[in-house]
């Protein structure tokens, strides 16, 4: 057999297994340009790390706020509990609260406060825009300026009837939201 036809089917063969288990291609930009308007971050500020987070917000049969009447009840956001992966699907930290606490895998953490929400679909929390306080810790979190949710996925409060007869059940619903960490340019 010809050896230049030999090397040529080794290089074809090697050629795809690469391209079977090799890296994956690279990741596309990420653009805040299909989101509405109050909630992208404002100009001046980078991408530094990107996140899915996948997990659970528990919610709470209570007292409707604002109405000191016993016989209006409503479903009341306790927090979250998520794993946050990067896009490879590495966990990369956690996002849990209350307070709504962002911490990376290396230990550094942050808390924010809640600028803007906008609708993202029925059966779906709405994105978010969160100002980022200052990190606690050095790392990952360490001069993240905003904290951005979106692509988000379920986490509405259940469907299931609030009143006096269950005040205080805790529901527990699953969710996936983007969150997308922001530092200034």
């Amino acid at each position: 057999m010809n050896t230049k036809l030999i090397l040529s089917a080794a290089a074809v063969a090697l050629l795809s297994a690469c391209a079977s288990s090799g890296p994956m291609a690279p990741m596309t930009p990420y653009s805040q340009m299909a989101l509405p308007d109050a909630v992208k971050v404002p100009e001046g500020h980078k991408v530094a790390m990107e996140t899915v987070g996948m997990g659970e917000i528990t919610y709470e049969c209570r007292v409707k706020a604002g109405t000191g009447m016993a016989d209006q009840m409503e479903w009341v956001f306790v927090g979250p509990d998520a794993a946050l992966s990067d896009r490879r699907g590495r966990m990369v930290g956690k996002y849990f609260g209350p307070p709504a606490t962002w911490q990376s895998a290396d230990g550094s953490k942050l808390t924010g406060a809640q600028v803007a929400v906008a609708p993202a679909g029925a059966g779906n929390i709405p994105h978010q825009l969160v100002k980022a306080n200052p990190a606690m810790g050095a790392g990952a979190m360490t001069g993240i300026s905003y904290i951005q949710r979106t692509a988000t996925k379920g986490g509405v409060a259940p469907s299931q009837v609030c009143a006096p007869s269950n005040a205080g059940q805790r529901l527990v619903v699953k969710y996936q939201a983007d969150y997308i960490f922001w530092k200034p340019a």
